[in-house]
């Protein structure tokens, strides 16, 4: 198994319920492990019964777990800070101001969270992770997931160009203004192009780490929306060369005993009989073999009951070396 696992899937589906019983699995299996929610809903405090933060905390009463819940607004803020420092330091004082004017807009432009939160992953790939045997992300919806894992391929791509029309910029800027003159500012010592290619290594880091050190689940439940939005993730997810290992079936609803012949019991015998159809679906048209049936609780699932989650889950516990 690889030592970082992502569990993702349609809003709704279960998805904290899902990575939480499976960290849960890993840490009693005695692999020291850090679950990381990046969904704005942060529903592993509640699951837990515990608050969380932008820190790894211990889970209470759970050894060798830990949690934290990285808060998008937050990391939008200082994503951009960090921006306006770097840029203050490129420019003269007098534009400054329309700087700040420029990333106040930038803020709420498509893909600010995006960017701010793969910073963040990136972070805890590279620092809070040392720390563990196995780190298991609670990804947002899915089209917000698919997006931000897509992004070290695009972005790779785009500061390649900024790279290069950087570099062409300075030369002809250099020739223009001194002519045969010994150049002032070349590539070489560029904060700018020096800038863009910490960007870049992060970018082709979280690359390799996703397609190497990385194993995606998808979490559903057997209703015809979610089978098809799981469908194409898969296939968005394949485009990148990310590596779905299983599916998980949520909520799927428990079969009446053969003696109940009430109303209650024949809806029962009905919605399940619509549900391994969609199961059925399922395991036809998506080449990805399905881990786990978890069934549907009528109560909340914390506690033990969480455990009981996690026997149902058959997927490998112990990290790849």
């Amino acid at each position: 198994m690889a030592r970082f696992t992502f569990f993702g899937g349609k809003g709704g589906v279960g998805k904290t319920t899902v990575s939480a019983a499976y960290a849960l699995r890993c840490a009693d299996a005695g692999e020291e492990t850090l679950i990381v929610s990046t969904d704005p809903a942060h529903s592993t405090s509640d699951v837990f019964e515990q608050s969380f933060d932008d820190d790894p905390t211990s889970v209470e009463g759970r050894d060798g777990l830990s949690a934290m819940e990285i808060d998008p607004e937050a990391e939008v803020e200082a994503h951009m800070m960090d921006i306006r420092r770097e840029m203050e330091k490129q420019v003269s004082q007098v534009v400054v101001n329309e700087i700040d004017k420029q990333i106040e807009m930038a803020h709420e432009t498509p893909g600010a969270y995006e960017a701010a939160l793969f910073d963040r992953l990136i972070r805890v790939m590279r620092e809070e992770a040392d720390d563990y045997d196995r780190v298991v992300f609670d990804t947002a919806p899915t089209g917000n997931t698919l997006r931000l894992l897509s992004l070290p391929e695009f972005l790779g791509d785009w500061v390649d160009r900024l790279i290069e029309k950087r570099e062409k910029s300075l030369d002809l800027y250099e020739k223009a203004a001194i002519g045969t003159d010994e150049p002032r500012k070349t590539a070489a010592n560029d904060p700018i192009i020096h800038r863009l290619r910490e960007r870049e290594e992060k970018f082709e880091f979280a690359g390799r780490i996703l397609r190497e050190e990385s194993s995606f689940y998808l979490v559903l439940n057997p209703d015809d929306l979610s089978v098809a939005e799981t469908r194409r993730a898969v296939e968005h997810l394949g485009e990148h060369d990310l590596d779905v290992r299983g599916l998980v079936v949520n909520k799927v609803t428990p079969e009446p005993d053969d003696d109940e012949n009430g109303r209650g019991a024949r809806y029962l015998r009905e919605r399940c009989a619509r549900e391994r159809e969609r199961i059925a679906e399922t395991e036809e048209t998506i080449p990805v073999p399905l881990v786990a049936r978890i069934a549907s609780r009528t109560g909340e699932v914390k506690g033990d009951v969480l455990g009981e989650v996690a026997d149902e889950l058959a997927i490998d516990v112990a990290a790849t070396p």
